[in-house]
């Protein structure tokens, strides 16, 4: 459905944020490092509707270099995840907004490389100036919601090495992959009012490290 850039569809986006009951492994997982990305709604590249930022990471990142992501990072020791999440769209993509921008947590998702991300809802208005860090950051992309929305965008394999699912987003003639697809794709079930778990989906093998 086409979701235009206004005020009702920031009222209709946090109903539905507010409506999704999220589910924390926190406490089942004490060792996992905490973290949080955010999934920043703003206007799409032909400003009629509305869209997401998504990152290309720096190639000198000495971690998941040059792959696919929502601005974020680790929490910061007595952090809120809402808190980091803000913090890091500052330091990555300049932006600075205040915690009434936020309009929801999601599910969090356990990764192999020993974190626990909180994909944080977040307003980030009309055409904020968005200026990355190279230190951080290749490229950011605003990905309209419809495009994630579309029926044949998200595919499911499976690998030899794990009896779970691997989910690709694709983008393009690229293929991005879980954490970040797994986030996008319970963004896009929260969109629909399905409350769709995905912390069962799994990471290809690269990611692991």
């Amino acid at each position: 459905m086409a979701r235009t850039f206004d005020d009702a569809t920031r009222r209709n986006i946090a109903e539905l944020c507010a409506a999704f009951t999220r589910l924390s492994p926190a406490d089942a997982m004490p060792d996992l490092k905490r973290a949080a990305v955010a999934i920043a709604l703003t206007e799409s590249d032909d400003g009629d509707g509305t869209a997401f930022l998504l990152t290309r990471r720096s190639a000198n990142l000495r971690a998941h270099s040059a792959q696919w992501a929502l601005p974020g990072g680790r929490c910061d020791t007595g952090e809120r995840q809402a808190q980091a999440a803000l913090r890091e769209l500052h330091e990555e993509l300049g932006l600075e907004l205040a915690e009434s921008s936020v309009l929801g947590l999601l599910d969090d998702y356990p990764t192999r490389s020993g974190y626990l991300i909180t994909p944080v809802v977040v307003w980030a208005g009309e055409r904020a100036a968005i200026v990355p860090n190279p230190d951080e950051v290749a490229s950011v992309h605003r990905i309209a919601l419809d495009a994630i929305e579309a029926a044949d965008v998200f595919s499911f394999v499976t690998i030899p090495e794990s009896t779970r699912r691997v989910i690709r987003f694709r983008l393009g003639g690229a293929h991005i992959h879980a954490p970040t697809a797994a986030l996008i794709y319970q963004f896009r079930e929260v969109l629909a009012g399905r409350s769709t778990r995905v912390a069962d989906l799994e990471q290809p093998v690269f990611a692991w490290k």
